[in-house]
């Protein structure tokens, strides 16, 4: 065993973090695991994969499963993607592969939603394979260490990376030494300043030794995420609210409110018009609330309306008992509560809203 991995691999086994989905060599609960984990915080992903776990216990029972039930679970850990492809993995992994996950990280990028830091880790936690898995902490321990200083986003600074940790990586416990590093990215050589000396590989480290480990990774400058302003309109007849479910890439499969966004010439009831079928029939205020995307934020207006008409397609009507079955994104989640809770009372039937 090479120095690096023996002096990490001591650290690990005094400090690593206790975590549900460890050492229990199963490479299922390791996909759906690393699958929470990407861009989410390790204490927000513990109670979902609980829960997951709990419903769909193994790959069949994830693959009979149907969309809006995997959705409706993964509602408010965001980044929906992950979860449709996780189903639609599990399903080509009945399918093609008699339920079992390949055991090579080379096999597993081959299953729909699995990239190569998710197929690494399976293969290296799961089946002791030999294999890379470079997540955000992996690639900030590494560039320091090795001290590469290249744009880590570029295709070489990603092969060398790739190189270096395979370089690290021993015969014995390649799992744990994945785990190892992510361990020390999380809670030692973090972004920023790290804590240089709590670190077991400080005299290894080229960028200790340079002092530029503040510096690197080298990643090129994140553009500021765009803003968007919307109305969301919670529109009401009787004791059923309006919803449709999104077909946009963003919250695909997910319900939402008719939203508006402001800037357009023509007025707001107009527009609820056109997009719902629907005629407005007064309207409140219900706050504002705001969502940060990767990307994008939205800034959201609230409003409370009643609605006369036949709703035009894809829109659909639902009781509050219903709507507590629907996976809702945590984006409406503010406009769930105000469909929720009592409606208040709207201003004067047949007020003129144009001027929204």
């Amino acid at each position: 065993m090479n120095d690096i991995a023996r002096d990490l691999l001591a650290w690990y086994d005094l400090s690593a973090r206790s975590l549900p989905w460890r050492g229990i060599r199963n490479a299922y609960a390791t996909w759906v695991s690393e699958t929470m984990l990407q861009q989410t915080r390790v204490e927000t992903v513990k109670d979902y994969y609980a829960r997951f776990l709990a419903r769909f216990p193994d790959i069949a029972s994830l693959a009979e499963a149907g969309e809006d039930e995997v959705l409706k679970l993964w509602e408010g850990l965001g980044y929906y993607s992950r979860a449709r492809n996780l189903h639609r993995g599990a399903r080509q992994v009945m399918a093609e592969h008699g339920g079992e996950l390949p055991h090579t990280a080379a096999e597993l990028r081959g299953i729909a939603g699995i990239g190569p830091y998710t197929a690494g880790a399976i293969a290296s936690i799961a089946f002791g394979e030999r294999a890379a898995a470079l997540d955000g902490n992996v690639i900030r321990v590494t560039s320091r260490l090795m001290g590469i200083r290249e744009d880590a986003t570029a295709p070489s600074g990603r092969r060398r990376l790739e190189a270096a940790v395979l370089d690290m990586l021993p015969q014995e416990r390649p799992g744990d030494f994945n785990q190892a590093l992510m361990d020390l990215g999380s809670g030692i050589c973090t972004p920023g300043t790290p804590d240089c000396d709590a670190c077991p590989l400080q005299a290894r480290c080229d960028a200790f030794a340079a002092g530029d480990a503040e510096s690197l990774p080298n990643l090129p400058v994140k553009r500021p995420p765009k803003e968007e302003l919307w109305d969301v309109l919670i529109l009401r007849q009787g004791d059923r609210v309006l919803m449709r479910r999104r077909t946009e890439r963003l919250l695909q499969g997910l319900w939402v409110f008719p939203m508006i966004e402001r800037g357009a010439a023509s007025g707001l009831a107009g527009r609820v018009r056109r997009l719902t079928g629907l005629r407005l029939r007064g309207l409140s205020p219900r706050g504002e609330a705001r969502h940060v995307f990767t990307h994008k934020v939205w800034q959201m207006r609230l409003f409370d309306a009643g609605a006369d008409g036949e709703a035009a397609a894809p829109w659909q009507w639902f009781t509050p008992e219903e709507m507590r079955a629907l996976a809702i994104p945590a984006a409406m989640r503010a406009a769930r509560e105000a469909a929720l809770s009592p409606q208040r009372e709207t201003e004067a039937a047949g007020e003129d809203v144009s001027h929204i």
